[in-house]
C-alpha cells in the first residue's frame, strides 16, 4: 500500500505511531518500525542525554526509518535537531510549529519534517516555511486536542495545502484508514490503538483501566493545563474539576519543580522555555503554570502505574479497543483491512 507518505518517509505502510510523551520510547518505536510503519520517539520528556541514548537504541534494534517528536519551544532544541542531524534520523515531528529556520535546517540535511496541525491555517503556514507533510488531528484524539472532528478538519486541511497529510484522531483498525485514503489523506496516525499493545511499557494495570472504558470514558478538560485535553475519566481529573483555581496553581508550581528535577533543566532555562511557550501559545501566566502539571501528571499514570495519582491521555477510540495484540499485529491487520475493504468498493463501482 504505496502512498506519498510512504514515498517521503522510506516506510512500507502509511501508518504513523505517534510520539506519545512517556509511552513512545525505543521498545515501542523499534516495533512500530520493524512492522514497516513509522515510529516516532517523543523527546519532550526526556533528558537530551536520555534521547541521545534512546536514538542509539532504536538503531541497534531496527535498520528501518524512524522519527523524533520536538518541542520548538524548549530551551534546547537547536541541541536536540543538531542530534538528529549527526544520528540520520529520518524524520522530525513537532506538536507545535517549528520555526521557519528549523524546518530549513533539517530539510538542508535531508531529514523529514511533519508538524502536526490543529487547524487549516496552521496547515497553510508551516506548508509555506516549507513542511514536507502535516498529522492533523481531530477532536477525538487524546491529549492536547481541539473542538473540531476529524471528518471536517481533515478535509479542511487538504483543500488548503498540496503536501501529504496524515489523518490522526479516531483511528484504529483499517476501516479508518481505508476512510482516511479515501478522503484524499496519505495515511493514518494512531496513538491509543499503540499504547495498547504489548510492546507499550505502560504498566499492565493501567492497560487494564483503559481496556474498561466505554465510548464515554474520556473527557476534554483545561483543569490539567489550561488547555484543551481528552484524558480518562478518572477519579483523579474528577478532583481536579473541583479544585479551586488557587490550590490547582500551588500545585501545578510544585510540579514545575519536581519536572525540573527529573529533566535536570535549570531554573534559567525553564523560565526561558517557559517564555517562549506563552509567546508561542498566547498563554496567560496561570495557564503556563498549569502546564507544568501535565508531565508529571502523565508520568504518574503512564510510568509509575499510579492510577489514582496520575492523569491518563486517551483518544475516544479507547472505547473500541478490548485487547493488547503486538504492533506488529496492528499495523499488519490494520493495512489487510484496509486493502479489502478498498478492493470491494473497487469491485462495486467497477474500478
Amino acid at each position: 500500500m504505496k502512498t506519498a507518505l510512504t514515498r517521503l518517509v522510506g516506510v512500507e505502510h502509511p501508518v504513523v505511531q505517534t510520539g506519545m510523551g512517556w509511552v513512545a520510547g525505543p521498545r515501542l518505536v523499534s516495533a512500530t518500525a520493524e512492522a514497516g510503519a513509522l515510529g516516532i520517539l517523543a523527546s519532550a520528556t526526556m533528558t537530551f542525554a536520555e534521547l541521545e541514548a534512546a536514538v542509539a537504541e532504536v538503531k541497534k534494534r531496527t535498520e528501518k526509518p524512524f522519527g523524533v517528536n520536538l518541542r520548538a519551544d524548549s530551551a534546547d532544541a537547536g541541541a536536540r535537531i543538531d542530534l538528529l542531524i549527526r544520528e540520520g534520523v529520518k524524520v522530525a515531528s513537532f506538536a507545535l510549529a517549528p520555526r521557519k529556520e528549523m524546518i530549513a535546517k533539517l530539510r538542508d540535511h535531508g531529514i523529514v519534517v511533519i508538524p502536526s496541525v490543529g487547524a487549516a491555517r496552521h496547515a497553510e503556514k508551516v506548508a509555506a516555511w516549507g513542511a514536507d507533510a502535516v498529522i492533523v488531528q481531530g477532536g477525538e484524539g487524546g491529549g492536547h486536542t481541539g473542538g473540531v472532528a476529524t471528518t471536517l478538519l481533515l478535509p479542511s486541511v487538504l483543500d488548503t495545502v498540496d503536501i501529504p497529510v496524515v489523518a490522526a484522531g479516531g483511528f484504529f483498525d483499517g476501516r479508518g484508514l481505508a476512510a482516511a485514503l479515501a478522503y484524499g489523506a496519505a495515511g493514518v496516525a494512531m496513538g491509543t490503538r499503540f499504547l495498547l499493545s504489548k510492546e507499550s511499557t505502560v504498566p499492565d494495570e493501567v492497560k487494564r483501566l483503559y481496556l474498561e472504558q466505554g465510548l464515554t470514558g474520556t473527557v476534554v478538560t483545561k483543569r490539567v493545563d489550561g488547555l484543551p485535553h481528552r484524558v480518562l475519566r478518572t477519579d483523579l481529573v474528577e478532583k481536579l474539576e473541583r479544585t479551586g483555581r488557587i490550590r490547582g496553581l500551588a500545585q501545578a508550581a510544585r510540579n514545575a519543580l519536581r519536572f525540573r528535577n527529573i529533566t535536570g533543566l535549570s531554573p534559567v532555562a525553564m523560565v526561558k522555555e517557559g517564555f517562549a511557550m506563552k509567546h508561542g501559545n498566547d498563554l496567560t501566566w496561570s495557564q503556563l503554570v498549569m502546564a507544568a502539571n501535565t508531565p508529571m501528571l502523565l508520568r504518574a499514570g503512564l510510568v509509575e502505574g499510579r492510577t489514582d495519582a496520575g492523569v491518563l491521555a486517551s483518544g475516544q477510540v479507547v472505547g473500541m479497543l478490548h485487547d493488547l495484540p503486538t504492533v506488529a499485529q496492528i499495523v499488519d491487520g490494520a493495512v489487510a483491512e484496509a486493502g479489502e475493504i478498498l478492493r470491494r468498493l473497487g469491485r462495486q463501482t467497477g474500478g
